[in-house]
């Protein structure tokens, strides 16, 4: 009889690499840019050719300690380059150059959860370390061909690797998206799935549950989706529990993962770090940084994402749901906090930005980064709505309008007609139009059926254009029941 995934334990660790935003590759003076036509970025020193030299990018370095930084890591003042050699066709030089035995960083940690109790619950991470990126080879341009494209090979990385501490398919999500949203606030990274630059590796393994062995582990290479993570996480724990509860063994192998399929096939036995026969590399000396450089870095770290959830709950009023909303990206956060400076009422801020805003920008496909109604002109709406010089029905109203006109929201409002009417006898009007319009319903609810008081509040509403002051509305329908 098979035994369930229930009787075993997963442990996931993840690798992590993360393109650095800099304009030029780590190495050489080669560009990064995204999409250009293939090998157009490419020069000696990336292609591997003999007697050139790499010069280390400063600002890769900057960005790398930023990052170790940002995740708690301890930066060493001294770390070494070396060569990891093996072969692959978009490998021109036969080796990577990267670090090993002693990177730039250790001993970080990302929060996720909450865990049981309510609290944050730790992930360690083991280390951060420098490196170029490969080439890219490309199967699908020609039939029966394989072609290389060496525009990426030399981009600087950062690769961050997790200790193995990850349970589920959900912690190995949320420890990427905490880890992807401090590394765009930091602005050490785009960190652009799409584009290549968040690539994840995921090493997975089982064990009977209660035991503190690991297990062989296989290795999922280059996912660039959290879907994908996850869902390749829970495919590979089902392989390895049914392997296990038949009686075999689990092969310690790399694997890839096909998300048009869902599935996951073998692509070759995983190395382990004698086969790349690591050593320091020649043309490198030491990267040697001082601690008044580190401590320049520390001080230029940005407010990071869960101190800023923190804060927004703390002093702005907002609640935890509504800060983890706002704090997304640093587009956002930045484009909430200029709404609640402009408004000067952090709730109604949070309602809109996340509400209508974020509805806009999902009808049009449009960034936050741009949006398509400044932080000013939602502060001043918010601020007429507040004051009840218009109803929020017609402050909905006047946004539509700021879609198509930036103007201010006041005039905008005289000029349609759109401010607040609290005067009795417009109100009046509009009730008596609304129950000769609709005999049957105003029959039922004079008749005491109230539940289509508001049936009634939006007729008047629509036939106002939103003019009408609800709360007086409300009074004078009320005050109409025997």
């Amino acid at each position: 009889m098979n035994r369930t995934t229930t009787d075993y334990e997963l442990v996931i660790g993840l690798e992590v690499h993360c393109q650095l935003a800099t304009v030029t590759k780590i190495f050489c003076r080669c560009g990064t840019s995204f999409g250009d036509a293939p090998n157009l970025h490419t020069c000696p020193v990336c292609l591997g050719l003999p007697g050139a030299l790499p010069v280390i990018n400063g600002h890769a370095v900057q960005l790398a300690t930023r990052a170790s930084l940002a995740l708690g890591c301890t930066v060493h003042e001294t770390s070494i380059f070396a060569r990891k050699n093996y072969f692959y066709p978009d490998l021109p030089k036969g080796y990577q150059i990267s670090q090993f035995d002693r990177p730039l960083a250790t001993g970080g940690v990302i929060d996720v959860g909450p865990d049981a109790n309510g609290l944050p619950r730790p992930i360690g991470i083991t280390r951060v370390h420098m490196e170029e990126d490969a080439g890219k080879s490309v199967h699908d341009r020609f039939a029966g061909w394989t072609a290389v494209d060496l525009n990426r090979a030399g981009t600087p990385l950062i690769e961050i690797v997790s200790e193995p501490e990850m349970h589920s398919a959900a912690d190995a999500g949320a420890y990427l998206r905490q880890l992807k949203q401090i590394l765009e606030f930091t602005q050490v990274s785009d960190a652009n799935m799409e584009e290549g630059s968040l690539r994840v590796d995921v090493n997975i393994s089982v064990r009977p549950r209660g035991s503190s062995t690991l297990g062989t582990r296989t290795e999922l290479k280059n996912l660039n989706t959290f879907s994908g993570v996850e869902r390749s996480i829970e495919i590979e724990f089902a392989r390895q529990c049914a392997v296990l509860d038949a009686g075999g063994e689990i092969v310690q192998q790399t694997m890839l993962w096909d998300g048009v399929r869902n599935e996951i096939r073998p692509a070759r036995s995983k190395e382990a770090s004698h086969d790349y026969r690591y050593f320091p590399d020649p043309d490198l000396p030491p990267l040697v940084l001082t601690a008044q450089f580190i401590d320049a870095q520390r001080a230029d770290l940005p407010e990071l994402p869960r101190a800023r959830r923190d804060r927004f709950v703390a002093a702005m009023g907002v609640t935890r749901a509504e800060a983890e909303q706002l704090t997304a990206t640093r587009e956002l956060a930045e484009y909430f906090e200029a709404v609640v400076a402009a408004s000067r009422d952090a709730k109604r801020a949070a309602n809109w930005v996340l509400g209508v805003m974020l509805a806009a920008l999902n009808a049009s496909g449009g960034d936050i980064a741009a949006p398509p109604v400044s932080a000013v002109r939602v502060g001043a709406l918010i601020q007429l709505e507040a004051a009840g010089t218009v109803s929020n029905t017609a402050a909905r109203q006047l946004f539509g309008m700021l879609l198509e006109e930036d103007a201010d929201p006041a005039q905008l409002a005289e000029r349609h007609g759109l401010l607040k009417v609290s005067d009795d006898g417009a109100l009046v009007a509009w009730i008596d139009a609304v129950f000769a319009e609709c005999p049957v319903e105003a029959e039922r609810f004079l008749a005491g059926e109230t539940k289509l008081q508001g049936v009634l509040v939006g007729h008047v509403m629509r036939k106002s254009k939103g003019a009408a002051d609800p709360r007086r509305l409300n009074q004078l329908l009320a005050a109409r029941v025997p």
